[in-house]
């Protein structure tokens, strides 16, 4: 232990001009023992600092680093558990307890008796130390004396004091007087005794002959104090004079203190006088303009706002105390409470006539607008024909406008009067809701009207009768079914005369007009919503604070509740957030949207499936653009609702068309072609890739081509085993091609693995097909060229096959005299009937089977004259026809069909 303190104090301390005293060797109770050292150390400069530090040995090499220190001063316990049984355990209080093990109960306790030194030495603030035995604990170091408080580190510092340089200088003269100074100490000594003996002699002769003097000062005194005695007396005869203007002076002072009082309290009195008058009085004509004023005209509203505001000043004034205790004071605060009362009274009777005012009026313009749709004995469609009612909503800009003059009065009043606020705003919810409704529904029939088209169109989604409505929109929608491609098509084939357009044509027109219909929906509801939630902020003052009372919450009723929970009059509820208000007033006044857009998706959805691409890309882009303004407002949060229905019926529509791939059935007797689900996914990609361009939902139709097109394999594959007429093969290679024809000219990102898979299964099923209807057109002599490459494949070589019975030359020149080139274009003509009638027109991959058959048959007969030269060397046997005759009949035969 003493080499490793010598190194400590050598490699850590001594460069920091410290002095280790004490060290103890130590791990941390109850972990791993990683061992560490704690070191009590002091500063060799003034003044003195006391540490304690840990030390640790360092994983990288054998020297130590200094870890962390804490000052002595920051100690407040010392604990060593046990103060009888021997122990190694102790703990130290710093800002945390820090609790260690020590290495033998002899170093913990030396170390601890250091602490407990240099606590007694150093620090003003005593260390507590509990469970410590009393042996361990020495008496505190008197300051005066200079002993250790380390137990032998410190040198003890001699008592002795050297002499200075005079007395030096006195002993060697006096020793030099002696001459047996230094010989005969005991005869120096006798010599200095009896010099002393003299000196002291001479000091008391001295002191008698100083008694003389001292009997002199004593009569000096004496007389003085007879002086004294009579400046006493004279300072006595003043006193007494003066006290009589002492007298005189205390009443002039009492009578000026209470002058200067007096004064002080005129003035006070005066500046609470002023303080009322100016604070709690209330001009005449701000009175006569709250009582009488004109709410009806600009001017008279300007001049009651002002006196609103003046009233609203002289009630919050912040009264003195004791002010409340005047009558003249509690009587202008009940004038004031009647003002106050009567003015609210009267401004919330005018604003709730402003609202039936407008109201009404806004009903008279709504049914101007719509008279002619109610007219009894006219066709709906043809009504509709002659005067192209227009899509849009009414426009309340005009009320907002009026009423956003009395937006300060409805601020006053929310501060004075909560409960007469709270009621026009309930007034308020009430007319609004009510003429949305009528507004919002009948803007929805007109756009459902345009959607369904003419009168037959109209009658066949329930469209009917006098009034102009979609009297049975509900009932005939539930009984609509989902229409495939190919019903959409023969639906429309009536209708063909319009224009001259096909029937692909209708359904894109019908789509595009779908779609120009629900943006303009969309396109006028967010603008009305937005407009309205303005107002709303601003007249009802909602916009000017952090949070806002009597907010709804979700669970109350919001078709005949109140908008907050119950609270005394006048007092508002507790404190919600502003756009909670906002949010829940617009769900009462714009409650019947919801329901509507929903009842128009269902409309769409039921017209045409496709139409759910359409509404995903419309509706997601205005629900970005909402959520991008405000997340939680009401236009966010119902677009964001009814976006889930439109996904969801996007996700039906997907779902259905994957059902009908599997309910697809194939008819016996004709030949397959491209099966309809696969043109009715080119359809649906083309126009999908058409209306998700550049949509934010893109993700979600990447999504449902991933589900499609492993539903278009998957099928396919499953009608090309199930089919009879039309060979396995001809069905995997005109459809696979059709796939990947589409995929390659729509360039979808998504489905590049599934372009080269549709490639891959085109091009196996395409050779499989020819290598499987080419067979062997040669049969014959495919059979006598089979036996030679058996031979050969038994060891014998090809030179000598032709010595074989059966292969020889002879044989070899009948097999090949039965193939002469008419023949061979007989069979090749016969075979290309046979993949005209497999193969279907509107691929047209006839010519691409046919190349193929031709390059097959060519590979053969290559096959075969190989054969003739390595077996039959130098026979001059050759085939009756050659490569260019081959692609001279299949030339002809294609030119003929």
């Amino acid at each position: 232990m003493t080499a490793i303190k010598h190194a400590l104090q050598r490699d850590i301390f001594t460069p920091n001009d410290e002095r280790l005293l004490s060290i103890v060797n130590v791990c941390k109770a109850g972990k791993k023992k990683k061992n560490c050292f704690l070191c009590a150390t002091v500063t060799t400069e003034r003044p003195v600092q006391v540490k304690m530090v840990k030390v640790k040995k360092s994983d990288k090499g054998d020297f130590y680093k200094r870890q962390i220190a804490w000052a002595l001063r920051d100690l407040a316990v010392v604990d060593a558990k046990d103060a009888i049984k021997e122990n190694p355990e102790f703990d130290l209080h710093f800002e945390k307890v820090y609790k260690w093990v020590a290495s033998s109960t002899a170093e913990k306790n030396a170390f601890i008796s250091c602490i407990w030194k240099l606590n007694q030495r150093y620090l003003r603030k005593k260390i507590d130390f509990v469970n410590v035995s009393s042996q361990l604990l020495e008496e505190s170091v008197p300051s005066g004396e200079n002993q250790s408080v380390t137990g032998g580190d410190e040198e003890v510092v001699d008592v002795y004091q050297e002499l200075n340089a005079r007395e030096e200088q006195d002993i060697e003269i006096m020793m030099e007087g002696c001459e047996c100074a230094i010989s005969n100490a005991e005869a120096f000594a006798e010599r200095l005794s009896r010099e002393l003996q003299v000196l002291d002699g001479a000091n008391i002769q001295s002191i008698m002959a100083s008694e003389k003097q001292v009997n002199i000062l004593m009569k000096l005194l004496d007389e003085a104090l007879k002086e004294v005695d009579q400046i006493e007396l004279k300072l006595s005869s003043y006193e007494e004079m003066l006290q009589s203007v002492k007298e005189q002076m205390d009443q002039i002072s009492e009578s000026n203190h209470l002058i200067h009082l007096s004064n002080t309290n005129n003035v006070k009195l005066l500046s609470e006088i002023e303080f009322l008058v100016n604070h709690m009085d209330l001009a005449k004509g701000h009175i006569k303009a709250l009582q009488e004023g004109d709410l009806a005209s600009s001017r008279g509203i300007e001049a009651c706002t002002n006196a609103a505001d003046a009233l609203l000043q002289c009630m919050n004034v912040a009264l003195r105390p004791g002010h409340d205790m005047l009558l003249a004071v509690r009587q202008q605060q009940q004038r004031f409470s009647d003002l106050r009362e009567q003015f609210a009274r009267r401004l919330a009777s005018h604003l709730n006539n402003v609202f039936v005012q407008q109201f009404t009026q806004a009903l008279l313009q709504l049914y101007n607008r719509s008279y002619f749709l109610s007219v009894p004995g006219h066709d709906q469609s043809s009504t509709l024909a002659q005067h192209s009612v227009e899509l849009a909503l009414p426009n309340h800009h005009p009320f907002h406008r009026d009423l956003l003059r009395y937006a300060k009065l409805m601020e006053w009043l929310k501060s004075t009067d909560y409960a007469k606020y709270e009621g026009l705003t309930k007034n308020y919810m009430d007319y609004l809701s009510r003429l949305y409704e009528r507004e919002i529904k009948d803007f929805f029939e007109v756009a459902k009207i345009k959607m369904t088209g003419t009168t037959k169109e109209s009658k066949k989604f329930g469209l009917h009768g006098s009034s102009g409505k979609l009297t049975g929109s509900t009932s005939s929608l539930n009984k609509l079914s989902v229409q495939s491609s190919g019903n959409r098509r023969s639906q429309s084939s009536s209708l063909l005369d319009m224009g001259n357009m096909s029937a692909s044509d209708l359904d894109v027109a019908d789509r595009t007009k779908f779609d120009k219909i629900f943006e303009q929906v969309l396109s006028e509801l967010e603008p009305l919503c937005l407009a309205e939630q303005d107002f709303i902020s601003k007249f009802f003052k909602l916009q000017q604070h952090q949070s806002m009372p009597g907010t709804m919450t979700e669970a109350e009723d919001l078709d005949g509740g109140t908008l907050s929970r119950q609270h005394n009059a006048g007092v508002p509820p507790p404190v919600s957030s502003e756009k909670d208000m906002i949010r829940q007033m617009m769900i009462k006044i714009f409650r019947c949207i919801e329901p509507e857009l929903n009842n128009l998706i269902a409309l769409g959805d039921k017209i045409d499936s496709f139409n759910s691409l359409y509404m995903l890309v419309k509706m997601s882009h205005h629900v970005w653009t909402a959520q991008n303004v405000d997340p939680a407002s009401f236009l966010s949060t119902t677009l964001g609702n009814v976006l889930v229905t439109v996904k969801r019926n996007f996700d039906k529509c997907i779902s259905n068309q994957i059902r009908q791939m599997e309910e697809v059935k194939i008819s016996k007797k004709s030949k397959v072609g491209i099966l309809p689900f696969v043109a009715e996914f080119e359809e649906f990609a083309g126009l999908a890739e058409s209306i998700f361009k550049n949509a934010e939902r893109r993700g979600d139709l990447d999504k449902a081509y991933t589900k499609l097109i492993r539903g278009v394999f998957v099928n396919v594959e499953k009608v090309a085993n199930e089919s009879q007429k039309t060979p396995r093969d001809v069905v995997m290679m005109e459809n696979f091609h059709h796939i990947f024809a589409t995929l390659s000219r729509l360039k979808i990102s998504c489905l590049e693995t599934e372009k080269k898979e549709a490639k891959q299964k085109y091009t196996d099923h395409l050779q499989s097909y020819v290598i499987y209807s080419l067979g062997q057109p040669l049969e014959k002599l495919n059979h006598f060229f089979e036996g030679v490459e058996a031979r050969v494949a038994q060891g014998i070589r090809e030179e000598e096959v032709s010595y074989q019975l059966a292969f020889n030359k002879q044989e070899l020149r009948k097999v090949i005299k039965e193939y002469p080139g008419k023949e061979v274009k007989k069979g090749l003509d016969n075979l290309y009937k046979k993949v005209d009638k497999h193969l279907c027109e509107e691929e047209n991959l006839l010519q691409v089977v046919w190349h193929s058959m031709q390059d097959e048959f060519i590979r053969q007969y290559k096959h075969f004259e190989g054969l003739i030269a390595r077996c039959y060397p130098g026979s001059g046997v050759t085939m009756e026809f050659t490569i260019q005759d081959i692609l001279d009949y299949c030339s002809s035969i294609a030119q003929s069909h």
